[in-house]
């Protein structure tokens, strides 16, 4: 975590009054044609009978109501108790989501729209989420937005929804399989997209009609093999062979009968094992000597600061990603001054993500309620990723929308 934790400790004291079960209404600023009518000096009594036949130009009294699930702790600030590490670091990601989804809300009211927005406090404890999904205020509203961890989720939704209101998990990548609810809304892309956009662009980039998976042989890379597997079959109609390798000790002398030195030949390498990722860049290093070499690496290679920009750019390294951020973009740099003028810090990602989910879907209620039965009428790019949905049966709906990332110029950029 970034700053003081005795100040975010104050503003989550703050807070604790938004919190459950009290409703934080998001303010609405008068529009100034209405400013304009109020200041009016008086006219003559026929000029006044007009005035009152012309309908008002003010704000409507209906608004959206959303209830916002976060696991910010408030018990800990009871006499005698703490935060631990652990509990502050959850609840400094509660703090930075509200900021950055209030701030969406806010600027669309000021083009018009009304929300309601009621601030929950989770306390990241299932039992809690599901005393939450029986609160009334929660079960009316228009949206609900978590809770945030799968344990969370997976309580809130036990409970019957006959109202059928969409639940937004705003920041967890698990499988909809885990829950197999038709009123989830996915909106972090879990693994299998990630897999599935892999097989795209080796399907659009590989005339070798080889791909070889470079495995560690550990049982959690086979959910990525098996979706990537059974993308690459279905965009290429099985034309592009799959050669597996167990690599032990980095030894790839294997496969090197089957590759080409006239066309770049890919490698999957589906691992999160440090230790197996440098021993195997390292013997493709060395076999790019003498062969054209192209990696697809794990999403998660993204966070792992000890992979060097230059050994992967070198290796012609691509990965997938749904939540690069180009800090440099016009629209980015609006947001960050924003921020920093409203809350007087550096906005997280968790910031970032809630201001794309809140400007998405604040603008669909503001819309009208009907818009949030077709996410998929309804795309969005946003700072961190764009929202692309897809209805799964039993399962609600699903985020598809997946990057694919290059290492250029010593940093990882898109490739359009």
């Amino acid at each position: 975590m970034s700053g003081n934790k005795w100040l975010l400790l104050l503003v989550i004291a703050f807070l604790a009054g938004a919190c459950s079960p009290k409703i934080r209404p998001v303010s609405k600023p008068v529009p100034d044609t209405a400013t304009k009518t109020t200041q009016k000096p008086e006219k003559e009594n026929k000029d006044k009978d007009k005035e009152k036949a012309k309908p008002e130009n003010k704000v409507s009294d209906r608004f959206s109501t959303i209830a916002l699930i976060l696991p910010f702790g408030l018990d800990h600030l009871n006499p005698g108790a703490i935060y631990t590490a652990a509990g502050l670091k959850k609840a400094s990601l509660a703090l930075d989501y509200y900021r950055g989804f209030k701030l969406a809300l806010d600027s669309l009211t000021e083009q018009g729209a009304n929300y309601k927005l009621q601030v929950f406090d989770s306390k990241d404890e299932p039992a809690t989420s599901h005393s939450l999904a029986l609160n009334p205020q929660i079960r009316s509203s228009d949206l609900i937005v978590g809770p945030v961890f799968p344990d969370g989720i997976k309580s809130f939704i036990t409970v019957p929804n006959p109202a059928n209101k969409l639940v937004l998990s705003p920041l967890s990548p698990a499988s909809p399989l885990t829950f197999k609810n038709p009123n989830l809304v996915t909106i972090i892309p879990p693994l299998e997209y990630h897999a599935l956009r892999a097989a795209e662009f080796v399907t659009s980039k590989n005339k070798t009609k080889k791909v070889f998976i470079l495995t560690s042989g550990y049982s959690d890379e086979r959910d990525y093999i098996r979706y990537f597997k059974k993308g690459l079959d279905s965009l290429s109609k099985k034309k592009i062979k799959i050669i597996p390798l167990t690599v032990v000790r980095g030894d790839l002398k294997p496969i090197l009968a089957q590759l080409t030195k006239f066309d770049q030949n890919f490698f999957l390498i589906p691992s999160t094992k440090q230790a197996f990722i440098q021993v195997t860049l390292h013997s493709l290093d060395t076999l790019s000597r003498r062969f054209p070499v192209t990696v697809v690496g794990h999403p998660n290679w993204e966070k792992y600061a000890y992979l060097k920009a230059d050994l992967l750019q070198k290796l012609n390294t691509h990965i997938t990603s749904a939540d690069r951020v180009n800090y440099k973009a016009a629209t980015t740099i609006t947001f960050v001054r924003a921020y920093r003028k409203t809350y007087h810090s550096e906005p997280s990602d968790y910031a970032i993500k809630a201001f794309d989910e809140g400007l998405y879907f604040g603008q669909l209620l503001a819309d009208g309620t009907d818009n949030l039965k077709k996410l998929d009428d309804n795309e969005f790019t946003g700072l961190h990723n764009s929202f692309s949905f897809i209805k799964k049966n039993g399962q609600g709906w699903v985020n598809t929308h997946v990057n694919i990332l290059k290492y250029t110029n010593f940093e990882l950029k898109q490739v359009e």
